[in-house]
């Protein structure tokens, strides 16, 4: 297996089903959060998940952890959590904000993935139309919520945060629905968690998301997220 240096003037990746043969796989090194690399790496089943010595590393984990419309499901729990409206749940409305907040989770190593670098270029996605966040409110403050990348009806969730118990789950569990009815044909979970396991996710095969991916593209079909309603 080789690790990839990018080319600071080229977008393009090798292609995906080169990355490493495990949950890790990782393809290659270099390059940066630039629209039309993002744009690239998320059609191509790639995204970037850390850095090293400085440098982003992009990635493609073989098993992928994807959760289909038809497996999507709510937890009884917070089933119940749902009718009693504890929050409310809007699209994009404060995605610059979302992200801040993801980025300030503490990690086991006290640090964040989810630098200024990465925020940017996240944040320049968002206003390209590429990028989109979940929000879950209470009394006015924002206290949960997401965000992901949408390409071609795929939405490719990257982190969430809560500040209230069952805030993000709340967000996730409102938007999915919307989702599945406006034509995503999956959600990339990216890695397995116990928390989207619940949802319905599962492992698939880094062949099997792949070719999934590329029929998206190949429609060409976009998700309208301004005509998606809470």
């Amino acid at each position: 297996m080789s690790v990839y240096l990018l080319d600071d003037d080229d977008p393009r990746f090798p292609p995906a089903r080169l990355a490493s043969p495990d949950e890790d796989g990782i393809l290659a090194i270099g390059g940066d959060y630039s629209v039309p690399r993002l744009l690239e790496a998320y059609a191509g089943g790639i995204f970037p998940w850390s850095t090293f010595r400085g440098r982003i590393t992009w990635h493609s984990p073989d098993p992928r952890f994807v959760l289909l419309p038809e497996n999507f499901k709510v937890p009884r729990s917070l089933q119940r959590v749902l009718k009693k409206r504890p929050f409310e749940i809007t699209v994009d409305r404060a995605f610059e904000r979302v992200i801040a907040a993801c980025a300030a989770v503490p990690r086991p190593d006290g640090g964040t993935w989810i630098n200024d670098r990465l925020r940017a270029g996240y944040v320049a996605l968002h206003r390209a139309g590429f990028a989109h966040s979940a929000e879950a409110w209470a009394g006015g403050e924002l206290v949960g919520g997401l965000y992901g990348v949408s390409v071609r009806g795929v939405f490719c969730g990257e982190s969430m945060f809560s500040l209230a118990t069952d805030a993000s789950k709340c967000a996730f569990a409102t938007l999915a629905p919307m989702l599945f009815a406006a034509g995503c044909p999956m959600v990339d979970c990216q890695t397995r968690s116990d928390h989207m396991e619940r949802f319905g996710a599962a492992f698939m095969s880094r062949a099997e998301y792949l070719r999934r991916l590329s029929a998206a593209v190949r429609r060409g079909e976009e998700t309208d997220w301004s005509k998606l309603s809470t």
